[in-house]
């Protein structure tokens, strides 16, 4: 795929794609590419590794980016495979029958409904490998509440940042040291689709920042269903310092963090009047979107002719909120300072003093001395807000005990709703297989029914042992494969590569963790019960590693 790049000064701002052309008969391959059903639908998967299973894997398992690399002959070639082909038209008519079927259980609870009236904001989503947008643990949740909203039929639609570099990405070096790396996403090649107006021209918001007016367009992630729209400062217009705001995913000092805040939970309301959506629900995943309930007040003052009491009440009735940090260290402060130098001018559009703004943000709204903790100003401004778990709940409670003074602790309204998964989207193929066989459908269509799930009991146990196993040698193959790349890239030695090839044990019990060891993930309870952890660690029979 040939790329040209027009720059201003080291930032792509405008690519040209050049990429081989679909044969008419394959041209759904295009809108199937640009939904993110195949992310969780295996026969839509196995679709695309039949096309080009290189491909799939090289691309981090993205379609876009395959149909522009593959081979004109290799598209030729399967016009003539009867069995792609029916492949291809089956995978066609399902994703068209799941976005157009009106009986999801939203439908079938409460009707429908022509516009999204839910907008779920969040900083990250980890909706599939290929757009990396997310860092860990909360970007999965808010990625899986997208793909299970599509799945119920919810009418949602979720908001975030299009960062250019996203997470950082880890390396070791010749050393054995962590090595950190930003690498620019194309946009282009992504399962992306800018807004356009009706002239071509890309949908834009603009918001106020000290001195300046600071420029996003909008991006479209189709998942399933549902639309997820996200914010992108990296236009011409703006200054490098403000293409930066959209640059890297909780990158920079506390100063970018603001900026990143006020594009998300401001921007993100303007974007979605830009696109003519009127949400009636705002819910916030964590607090970096929680200026979005300042802006609801602000539009709804205008609009009504009332002051922020009133306002902030309407807008808080249909603010949700939830807090995922068990620790303080986690929540998001603001030096006073830094608060007055963004928002002193938005003050008196809201009718505050700095001293009534300040107070939103604060414990103790008397103490000049405190920071503004967007938490607080979320707690503050939602009515419903929950932790995620019964214990989160507790926790919740004795953390953010101060803001209702006078309340008994199991008083304090902070609920809970224990996280979950979207039960598709971690399913392995092989046991998406024996569930189809012993369960039917059933427990994809509502996998919280006990019931449905009964079946299982009639699968022997020496199936799904097998099925485990070959999950764990694929698991030891994959490590293996990027273990033997990652010392290639280090230049080792050919020995050493070689006995990449050797290390793990299929047939042991392999412990791993991802990302980051923080204090706060507790890794030294492995050691409560040390006797217990030796016996584990230490018996023959069952081998760790």
């Amino acid at each position: 795929m040939g790329v040209l790049t027009v720059a201003k000064e080291i930032r792509p701002i405008r690519t040209f794609a050049v990429a081989p052309s679909l044969p008419a008969r394959l041209e759904g391959l295009r809108d199937l590419a640009y939904n993110l059903i195949w992310a969780w639908d295996v026969d839509v998967q196995d679709l695309w590794r039949r096309l080009d299973n290189d491909l799939w894997r090289t691309t981090d398992h993205n379609p876009v980016l395959m149909l522009g690399m593959i081979q004109q002959d290799r598209l030729e070639e399967v016009l003539h495979e009867v069995g792609f082909l029916a492949h291809y038209d089956r995978a066609v008519a399902k994703v068209s029958a799941y976005m157009s079927d009106q009986t999801r259980w939203y439908q079938r609870t409460y009707g429908n409904v022509d516009r999204p009236v839910i907008a779920y904001f969040s900083a990250e989503y980890g909706l599939t490998e290929c757009l990396p947008i997310y860092s860990g643990g909360m970007g999965i949740l808010s990625g899986d509440h997208l793909k299970s909203a599509s799945d119920l039929g919810l009418p949602l639609v979720g908001v975030g940042l299009l960062y250019q570099q996203g997470y950082l990405r880890q390396r070791l070096n010749n050393d054995g040291w962590q090595q950190e790396l930003f690498i620019d996403n194309d946009f282009h090649n992504l399962p992306l689709t800018l807004e356009t107006s009706s002239d071509g021209s890309p949908v834009t918001i603009q918001v106020e920042y000290p001195g300046r007016m600071v420029t996003a367009q909008i991006w479209r992630v189709q998942v399933g269903r549902i639309r997820l729209y996200l914010l992108d400062c990296n236009v011409p217009s703006n200054s490098r310092a403000d293409q930066d705001i959209t640059d890297q995913l909780y990158g920079g000092d506390r100063d970018m963090r603001i900026r990143q805040e006020i594009m998300l939970g401001i921007g993100g309301i303007r974007a979605l009047g830009a696109l003519g959506y009127d949400p009636i629900i705002c819910h916030m995943n964590e607090g970096h979107s929680a200026f979005l309930a300042l802006e609801r007040t602000r539009l709804l003052m205008e609009r009504n002719n009332v002051g922020f009491g009133e306002a902030s009440l309407v807008a808080a009735a249909g603010n949700v909120f939830t807090t995922h940090t068990p620790v303080p260290a986690g929540n998001d402060y603001f030096a006073p300072d830094l608060v007055d130098r963004y928002f002193s001018s938005y003050y008196p559009r809201l009718g505050l003093s700095r001293y009534d703004f300040l107070a939103l943000g604060r414990t103790n709204p008397r103490d000049d001395s405190e920071h503004f903790c967007m938490t607080i100003l979320a707690l503050r401004l939602a009515n419903n807000r929950n932790g995620v778990s019964k214990l989160h709940e507790t926790v919740s409670r004795q953390m953010w005990s101060a803001i209702w003074p006078d309340t008994p602790i199991e008083d304090i309204p902070i609920t809970s709703i224990t996280n979950g998964i979207h039960t598709r989207s971690w399913i392995s193929h092989d046991f998406h297989d024996l569930y189809d066989r012993y369960l039917g459908p059933d427990w994809i269509d509502d996998p919280t029914d006990w019931k449905s799930w009964e079946g299982l009991d009639e699968a022997p146990a020496e199936e799904v042992w097998r099925r485990h196993e070959r999950r764990r040698e694929r698991l030891v193959a994959v490590a293996r494969r990027l273990l033997r790349a990652q010392l290639t890239r280090r230049g080792a030695s050919s020995s050493e590569v070689g006995a990449a090839d050797e290390v793990l044990n299929p047939e042991a019990l392999t412990i791993g963790f991802a990302r980051r060891f923080a204090t706060y993930k507790r890794a030294l309870l492995l050691f409560h019960d040390e006797d217990r952890l030796a016996r584990l660690l230490g018996g023959p029979h069952h081998p760790v590693q």
